[in-house]
């Protein structure tokens, strides 16, 4: 999957409710997850190799607040997300 004209998030649900999601950031069709960093609760950093952050795993997307996800996303210098971006999650 690629993310080249922005963030783009992925929602898994079970039974009409959010269980994860996945924020994928921009990033090239060749990159690959080496490693992960646990940056706040509920939300896990994948890196490349070199060390770019190309997705976020929002692993207790109940408990994730706007505020913590773009503190993170700052982190990385990724764009903040909106309440509007982040509404699938609330949707159930």
């Amino acid at each position: 999957m690629t993310a080249a004209n922005g963030p783009y998030l992925e929602v898994t649900y079970r039974q009409g409710r959010p269980l994860a999601a996945y924020l994928y950031l921009p990033r090239r069709a060749t990159d690959r997850s080496a490693r992960t960093r646990r940056i706040a609760p509920g939300l896990v950093i994948d890196l490349t190799a070199r060390g770019r952050a190309i997705g976020i795993e929002i692993t207790a997307p109940s408990k994730v607040t706007i505020t913590a996800l773009n503190r993170a996303l700052r982190s990385v210098g990724a764009a903040p997300m909106t309440r509007a971006d982040l509404a699938p999650l609330r949707a159930a």
